[in-house]
């Protein structure tokens, strides 16, 4: 079946790929493991070289590069352009840090010498999302082969040009033939990749049911799976919080990424005292945001990745508001008349008196819609924060410090940002808990989840 690069912003089908067939796809997998014996003995030196090399690549056609993400997905341009410098940060990163973080660990024994190696297992599958279509691959890529594995990037079907990207830059770096390949190939080949025992281990960042199927084929074959989920954050705005930060900064969690983001802030749950303030300045807020062409610096919010998630999107929000919640602004798909007639808009949208058994209330919205809650203390500002199945981030602004230290130990997530906005950094682990995911990346730890931590006893 081919697959199709569709700009979401038009409708127009950009380039159209033919999938790999099976004598290709047998190539590239025969391919990644023979690199692996070899790529797994060179130096750290050598492979951080050509990981900096894929920094300056990056850095010096990230407009290039942007405009690629841009028009297959329609992140704002501004957006893109930051995201190619990110990525860059990450092989930089992982560059001058790889063999500190995987050198060998000593540990006192009764043996003559005892301590911890870390090997890398070997061909690693990445099934990547359409989001962040550079940065997610990045993030998993940089480690990997500074660890010493190969990789496979499985990546979503609407950026084919994004994952061919992709593997075009880590073979200018310097990287072997094979190291890291894209597979232009549809869903359903991903299960017999994992039972392919070539493949080592697989890493997935997507949907809940996606990451369900995937460790269930990948835990019939015993392989190590990393897992990053859904998220449905949230962002709890206390008495003492600078609201005028809080409020530029909601606006701008809900609606990055044109609101696909598993850590967008989605659920806001302000206290009962500021609650008017919030809701009246953060739905200005939205409401001034421009909607349009993504390719225009101006604009804020672009279109949503593809018509079947513009049509999930507004369906949820029709079914929340016939069970009761109130739609402050937006509210609806836009259509325009002129080149963009054929995109996937959103209006930015704002919804309260929200009603539990709402999909605003429970599930992830995965667009510019925000769902606003008023509570009356801090522990129902907790429960109703902790009452999702799904665990990645959460944002909390406050000024007071007990209740600081609260949100830290009490919030069940991944991570906790105190006034600011959640966040992926190279230098700090990423991942979540419950339903988001197990595993992290970035930081030592994610390194570290794709090695084999060897122990060496010598008499």
């Amino acid at each position: 079946m081919p697959i199709s690069s569709i700009n979401p912003a038009t409708g127009e089908v950009l380039k159209t790929f033919e999938a790999l067939n099976r004598r290709e796809l047998e190539e590239k997998l025969s391919r990644a493991a023979d690199v692996f014996r070899a790529h797994r003995r060179t130096t750290f030196h050598d492979r951080a070289a050509m990981m900096n090399r894929a920094a300056e690549i990056l850095e010096s056609e990230k407009k290039s590069f942007a405009r690629t993400m841009t028009l297959e997905m329609g992140k704002p341009i501004n957006a893109a352009i930051q995201e190619a410098e990110k990525c860059a940060w990450v092989c930089r990163y992982y560059a001058e840090n790889a063999e500190r973080h995987l050198i060998d660990e000593p540990v006192a024994t009764n043996a003559t010498r005892s301590f911890v190696r870390f090997q890398p297992l070997g061909v690693v599958l990445a099934v990547m999302p359409w989001n962040f279509p550079f940065w997610q691959v990045f993030r998993f890529a940089a480690p990997a082969l500074m660890a010493g594995n190969t990789g496979l990037l499985k990546h979503a079907s609407n950026v084919p040009q994004c994952a061919l990207a992709i593997e075009e830059i880590f073979s200018r770096a310097g990287f072997p033939e094979g190291a890291f390949q894209t597979l232009l190939v549809g869903s359903d080949t991903v299960q017999e990749l994992l039972e392919d025992p070539r493949v080592a281990a697989v890493t997935l960042t997507g949907s809940e049911p996606a990451g369900r199927s995937v460790a269930g084929i990948a835990g019939q074959q015993i392989k190590k799976t990393v897992l990053e989920l859904g998220g449905s954050d949230p962002f709890i705005v206390m008495p003492s919080a600078d609201l005028e930060a809080a409020v530029s900064t909601a606006v701008k969690a809900r609606t990055i990424n044109n609101g696909q983001s598993c850590i967008a802030a989605k659920r806001f749950i302000v206290h009962g005292e500021i609650y008017d303030r919030f809701e009246s300045e953060f739905v200005a807020a939205m409401k001034g945001l421009r909607v349009g062409n993504p390719v225009v610096e101006s604009t804020d919010v672009g279109p949503l990745a593809t018509k079947q998630i513009l049509d999930d999107l507004d369906e949820q929000v029709k079914v929340s508001v016939a069970a009761g919640a109130k739609i402050l602004t937006g509210g609806r798909p836009i259509e325009f008349t002129d080149e963009l007639a054929g995109g996937n808009f959103y209006e930015p949208t704002v919804l309260a008196d929200i009603p539990k058994d709402s999909p605003a209330y429970r599930d992830e919205l995965f667009g510019p819609v925000a769902s606003m809650f008023r509570v009356t203390s801090f522990n129902e500002a907790i429960e109703l924060a902790n009452a999702t199945t799904f665990g990645l981030g959460s944002s909390a602004w406050t000024n007071d410090g007990p209740e600081r230290e609260r949100f830290i130990d009490e919030l069940e997530a991944g991570s906790v940002f105190i006034n600011g906005m959640v966040a992926s950094d190279p230098r700090l682990p990423f991942g979540g808990v419950k339903h988001s995911g197990y595993g992290r990346e970035l930081s030592y730890f994610g390194i570290r989840e794709f090695v084999n931590v060897k122990t060496v006893w010598i008499k």
